[in-house]
């Protein structure tokens, strides 16, 4: 038999709440309320699976409830019952409210139970897609950290560069509350981001003075060697996908995609901050290290450049509320 799922169900009107219970309590572990702001409390100390919530209720808009259940549940797959067809309701409805499916008022119960067993395969696939995310992770430790130590053997100025990258990378994935398959991409990214860099000469990394023209194309070139190096393993192409754009700036000038504010991966500006920080605090062959405040001041100066503001907010709190952790880290 298998395990039910944890379905919390919110509709203001008492009738059709009874009517949802009713129709989904033999498959579902079931909570339910007439009061979105109830919802939110429950979601605090109950373990939910599944949220599905009415569009019109008075206390709180549907969407604006699951948007609100986001912040609380990323994890959780929302649904909304809505008498709205109209595109833009249902595009709001996806991209503030995050939703997995809609339902159409009047719905059948064939109908609602068509959408909640393809909630139940996604939910049953995001699992399993955990479950290997966390056993690659295992599986690659060894490979991975052997990767690095030889990376960073080429330049001693980065010694431990990556995990300090990775560090920085997860404790803004906590403070974001991301879920667990994001973290687990976000540490083997934040580990292989600079894997790219064993194909730039040695002489050019190490160089005190100015690089040429050409010197700097082929250090940009380390991003498209990483892709290279990690391209074949299927099981790290959602990795990869974080590693090719976290040379790109909010204002379009990085690369080697020049791509734009919200059109750079959020993961991506979460290993490029972390990654532009640990620069600014290392010492480098051709400048010398800059203190953790000023580092985060210097992030703050360049509003809207690199990094959208509030990332930069963010980051910022994050970074001091880690500050002796990350000192201990001694790396």
């Amino acid at each position: 038999m298998e395990e039910k799922y944890n379905l919390l169900i919110v509709d203001d009107e008492m009738d059709n709440l009874a009517l949802l219970y009713r129709t989904l309590r033999k498959n579902y572990n079931i909570l339910k309320t007439t009061s979105p702001l109830e919802a939110l409390e429950m979601l605090k100390t109950n373990d939910i699976d599944m949220i599905l919530s009415d569009h019109k209720m008075e206390e709180m808009d549907g969407v604006k409830f699951l948007a609100e259940s986001y912040k609380i549940k990323p994890n959780c797959v929302r649904l909304l019952i809505t008498a709205y067809a109209d595109a833009n309701i249902l595009i709001t409805a996806i991209n503030e409210g995050k939703i997995f499916r809609y339902v159409k008022k009047p719905w059948e119960p064939s109908d609602l139970e068509i959408v909640m067993d393809s909630a139940c395969d996604y939910l049953k696939l995001k699992t399993e897609n955990n479950k290997l995310l966390v056993e690659l992770k295992g599986l690659f430790t060894g490979t991975i950290n052997a990767i690095v130590d030889s990376l960073e053997a080429k330049d001693h100025y980065t010694l431990g560069k990556s995990k300090r990258v990775t560090f920085c990378a997860l404790k803004l994935a906590d403070f974001y509350n991301l879920p667990r398959s994001e973290v687990s991409k976000l540490e083997l990214a934040g580990l292989l981001h600079d894997i790219g860099m064993i194909g730039v000469p040695e002489q050019i990394i190490n160089k005190t003075e100015a690089l040429t023209p050409e010197e700097e194309i082929k250090i940009k070139k380390h991003v498209e060697y990483g892709i290279k190096i990690l391209e074949d393993i299927k099981q790290l192409k959602d990795v990869v996908d974080v590693i090719k754009y976290h040379h790109e700036k909010y204002n379009g000038t990085g690369y080697p995609f020049g791509l734009k504010g919200k059109d750079i991966p959020f993961n991506s500006q979460i290993i490029a901050i972390a990654d532009t920080f640990d620069s600014l605090i290392s010492n480098r062959a051709y400048r010398s290290k800059i203190t953790f405040e000023e580092a985060l001041e210097k992030l703050a100066s360049d509003n809207e450049e690199h990094f959208s503001t509030q990332l930069v907010k963010d980051f910022t709190e994050t970074m001091m509320k880690n500050k002796e952790e990350f000192i201990a880290l001694g790396i």
